[in-house]
């Protein structure tokens, strides 16, 4: 007697799995994310735990790809004090604030650009990068250099030209941390942080660097996990519709795909538990759900997948919203796929162009 035929995932299941972004441990892919990249994942998270050279990444990343030639790889490799890619040694790039200091937007848009092929090269093709936050807070304790400035005009500037640098060499940028984690005393790695300013103040100062992104074509936007009242009093802005549809699609006419800080995070994972952040963040107006910063097992994709599909067929998340939501992620997926294929492996388009598109 025959074993049954493996039961295929539904459509409803592939949207969910296409919507995460997931972690996993280990210098090589394990047997289950290959398993679920052939049942709808889309896209996966580099950590530092994962690389031990660019070489052994070159390899990770291609054996990950032999399952799905789109896949998106992504990373949060901003130079300076963050980097994956580099973790053994530290970055070789200058962070936001020495590129802020010296305020030249041509090396800036440089300085992104040879990042970029650095990526390419390693089989990356989506960075979390650059922090368009305005460093208004001295005593922030997670931005800091990370942040181009404090002077908002300055930040805009140069977050246009990171955009523009990773893009024209096929990365898609992520412009983060939206609407703005700059004035912060609370890193919401650990607990949520509150911003009480009013409108005038979000609108010229943090607000303006993430118009100036998508102005240059920022092809993703991360939101950040912070209360600001003045915007909503209920919901932090990764589980906010006013905030990432209102605001961000809306007000700002962002068409990309919109990406959540992790969601395992204590800012979300304390106060609603991240299956319900999951939920509550796609039907907020999120796109790709971050996960594996902290966990990065099977179960916990499983359980992410599962809550969506049950959200959906319990009425609580639209299946359009799922479905839109994994549509963006697929076409993120497939603009950098036509930048590899115009261009080869490890090779950049030239600058100022847009792979992918005619």
């Amino acid at each position: 007697m025959t074993a049954p035929a493996k039961k295929a995932a539904s459509t409803l299941e592939r949207d969910a799995l296409a919507v995460l972004q997931p972690g996993f441990d280990g210098a090589e892919p394990p047997d289950w994310v290959l398993r679920r990249i052939g049942e709808g994942l889309e896209s996966v998270a580099i950590f530092g735990r994962n690389v031990v050279s660019r070489e052994q990444l070159a390899r990770l990343t291609g054996r990950l790809r032999a399952e799905r030639e789109s896949l998106l790889v992504a990373v949060d490799e901003e130079g300076g004090d963050v980097t994956r890619v580099e973790v053994g040694e530290g970055s070789s790039f200058p962070g936001n604030y020495a590129l802020g200091t010296v305020d030249d937007v041509d090396l800036t848009r440089s300085v992104a650009a040879e990042l970029g092929r650095t990526l390419v090269a390693c089989g990356i093709d989506h960075n979390w990068a650059p922090s368009a936050d305005v460093n208004a807070n001295p005593d922030n304790p997670v931005i800091g250099v990370r942040s181009f400035g404090a002077d908002p005009k300055l930040v805009a500037r140069h977050t246009a030209a990171y955009v523009e640098g990773l893009q024209s060499v096929g990365v898609a940028a992520c412009t983060k941390h939206f609407p703005g984690h700059g004035d912060t005393a609370v890193d919401s790695h650990h607990a949520m942080p509150r911003i009480d300013v009013g409108l005038d103040t979000l609108a010229t100062r943090d607000l303006l660097p993430f118009r100036a992104a998508i102005a240059a074509g920022t092809k993703s936007v991360m939101s950040a996990h912070i209360l600001l009242p003045a915007l909503d009093p209920d919901r932090p802005g990764t589980l906010s519709p006013r905030i990432l549809t209102g605001l961000l699609r809306e007000e700002l006419g962002f068409d990309g795909v919109i990406v959540t800080d992790g969601i395992d995070m204590q800012a979300i994972d304390s106060a609603y538990g991240m299956a319900q952040g999951t939920v509550l963040a796609v039907a907020a107006g999120a796109d790709a759900i971050c996960v594996g910063g902290g966990p990065s097992d099977e179960g916990t994709v499983l359980r992410l997948r599962d809550a969506l599909v049950a959200a959906v067929r319990g009425g609580e998340l639209p299946e359009e919203r799922l479905a839109e939501a994994a549509a963006r992620v697929r076409a993120l997926a497939g603009w950098t796929l036509g930048a590899r294929g115009t261009t080869g492996p490890g090779a950049a388009v030239q600058e100022g162009t847009a792979p992918g598109t005619p």
